[in-house]
């Protein structure tokens, strides 16, 4: 019913250019709707869950290139971020410190800078991970 009364919206419309928003906002919303985000140390690599981390991923890579303060909304620079993410995530599974690994989802997904892609997440584990090894000394 609701999808209806968009589309009599859209017929109305004149301008192309809102048109194309609002379509991309629906779409979005469609995505978003169904992602949810995947522990990586958790995936079981069942057709489901490849299919769960590839809807968050592009939900979260949409809104931070169509929705966000960057505006980078162009096929080529999504598709390149959602296979960055994708391999972050496959690296991530690879993971053998739960507790670092957990509190770095933590840090960037339950809280504080919407910062939750499994790129973002790789690199901050990584770099947990080395620095965890080593010591202040003179």
């Amino acid at each position: 019913m609701q999808i209806g009364l968009i589309l009599r919206a859209l017929k109305f419309l004149g301008d192309s250019t809102l048109r194309i928003a609002l379509g991309a906002a629906l779409f979005l919303t469609a995505i978003t709707a169904h992602a949810a985000f995947i522990h990586p140390m958790d995936f079981d690599n069942s057709a489901a869950q490849q299919q769960q981390v590839i809807n968050y991923i592009q939900s979260n890579v949409a809104a931070d290139y169509c929705e966000g303060a960057v505006d980078m909304c162009q096929p080529t620079t999504l598709r390149m971020m959602e296979k960055t993410n994708l391999k972050a995530f496959k690296h991530l599974t690879q993971a053998t410190d739960r507790k670092l690994l957990d509190k770095v989802i933590s840090d960037y997904c339950d809280g504080g800078p919407d910062s939750c892609s499994y790129s973002t997440i790789n690199m901050m584990y990584n770099q947990n991970l080395k620095v965890s090894k080593t010591s202040l000394s003179w």
